[in-house]
């Protein structure tokens, strides 16, 4: 059993995170933390001209209120919203929070990550502690 456990979680339409919070619940140990972090991938510099002036201001203002309505969804009480590539974001995240178990979902692999997501690839091969991968 894990005494923090964090679960990513991106907020396209077709992902569900209710099967992935129920596994990580079921990981957790009395008195544990689950922590739901997004990761805001940054503007490629190629682009950053066509964006308005306050664009991620306002843009972090509406994923973190995204992020806490799914976290009240699932009864997750821990939030983090961290600017990043993703998968290294959240093994340092990881990492620097003292989580002992990632809970990461994974989907549309491309051929070069054929039975896992790039993310979710990327993740099982760098963090130090546990994961759990759902497909």
């Amino acid at each position: 059993m894990y005494k923090h456990i964090l679960l990513p979680a991106e907020f396209s339409d077709s992902q569900s995170y209710d099967r992935a919070y129920a596994v990580a619940a079921n990981l957790l140990d009395d008195g544990g933390k689950i922590t739901l972090l997004n990761v805001i991938e940054p503007i490629p510099t190629y682009a950053e001209t066509y964006v308005p002036p306050n664009f991620e201001i306002s843009s972090r203002a509406g994923l973190q209120e995204k992020l806490d309505e799914m976290a009240a969804r699932l009864g997750i009480s821990n939030t983090a919203l961290v600017l990043g590539g993703a998968g290294r974001s959240i093994v340092d995240w990881a990492e620097e929070n003292d989580a002992d178990c990632i809970v990461i979902t994974s989907h549309r692999p491309a051929f070069s990550d054929f039975f896992l997501g790039s993310t979710a690839a990327w993740v099982v091969r760098h963090a130090k502690m546990s994961v759990h991968v759902l497909r």
